[in-house]
């Protein structure tokens, strides 16, 4: 099966780092993931700069990055104000961002989920009118950390408000990692049940360890479309503990090993996830930056010295 990817690394991943990570490792990281084969990015964020300050160069970091006719570069557009900087950056596909729960939206978009859903039908419209691609993604489709796990009808109702305003595709965010493969197996057959013509985007997190079978839960209902960030950089400013995205190189080694097409190399993955360990200037949660992949040996010699 062909899966593709999403990388989030530059938004998702970078967004709540405290320290600055300047403009050229932003562009960076891009290019590097570029190399590595991937094609789709979720590149940065039309935010206000005092509300996600790391994002405050969107701009310059598109514009560093310029066209390409194979890649297809997104940003996170929460507003009107946030869309008309995105229809003035040229940026291929608006990201269109609410959340699931009330509690949720008040605290992150300062806003009822009715609110959000009027802001973003305003969005859809300038984005249509600028000949851009407008697609929704939902924070907290599974679990809340203020409301518990969030009930698949609220899921189902937001969804239909969101189709019946023009939109096609709907990434489903993890938002705090709280998903099991059931819960993903029952959300998925519900929106595939109710919208049949909907398109579908897993965004998981591994806070809890689960994201690869949550993968895995996805894939068995024919969802090939994911979203992950080299180093598992990320988190939920919300959710204390909630640790980043499912890794890129986690992702990848483990599609690869269930015998699934990615176009993207796994060895250069390993090498730009240790270039942003340096970067960021620690340890990053990636699984396959400490261990070998599947299959990889050593010397017996070397292995004995390690056991004795």
């Amino acid at each position: 099966m062909k899966v593709e990817l999403t990388e989030v690394s530059s938004r998702d991943g970078l967004q709540s780092e405290t320290a600055p990570v300047s403009t050229a490792d932003k562009i960076e990281l891009v290019e590097r993931c570029i190399d590595a084969g991937l094609r789709r990015f979720e590149v940065t964020s039309f935010v206000s700069p005092r509300a996600v300050p790391q994002m405050a160069d969107a701009e310059e970091v598109l514009q560093g990055l310029g066209t390409r006719d194979d890649v297809v570069f997104q940003a996170l557009v929460p507003n009107l104000r946030g869309a008309e900087r995105a229809a003035r950056s040229g940026v291929h596909e608006w990201v269109c961002f609410l959340s699931a729960t009330e509690s949720h939206s008040r605290a992150n978009s300062n806003c009822s989920i009715q609110d959000a859903i009027a802001r973003l039908e305003s969005v859809r419209e300038l984005a249509a009118a600028e000949g851009r691609r407008a697609v929704a993604a939902l924070a907290v489709a599974f679990g809340c950390p203020f409301e518990g796990v969030t009930p698949t009808a609220q899921v189902l109702r937001i969804a239909g408000a969101l189709v019946d305003i023009g939109f096609e595709e709907l990434k489903l965010g993890d938002t705090i990692g709280t998903a099991t493969p059931s819960q993903i197996r029952t959300v998925v057959t519900a929106l595939r049940s109710a919208y049949p013509d909907l398109s579908l985007v897993l965004h998981l997190h591994d806070t809890r360890g689960l994201s690869l079978a949550n993968v895995l839960a996805g894939l068995s209902l024919g969802i090939t479309r994911y979203e992950s960030a080299l180093g598992g950089t990320g988190g939920c400013p919300f959710a204390p503990g909630a640790t980043g995205n499912v890794a890129t190189e986690d992702l990848v080694h483990f599609l690869h090993a269930e015998g699934h097409e990615t176009g993207v190399d796994f060895d250069q993955l390993v090498t730009h996830g240790r270039w942003l360990s340096g970067v960021l200037g620690r340890d990053l949660p990636a699984r396959l930056q400490k261990a070998p992949p599947i299959g990889a040996t050593r010397p017996l010699d070397a292995a004995a010295r390690a056991v004795g």
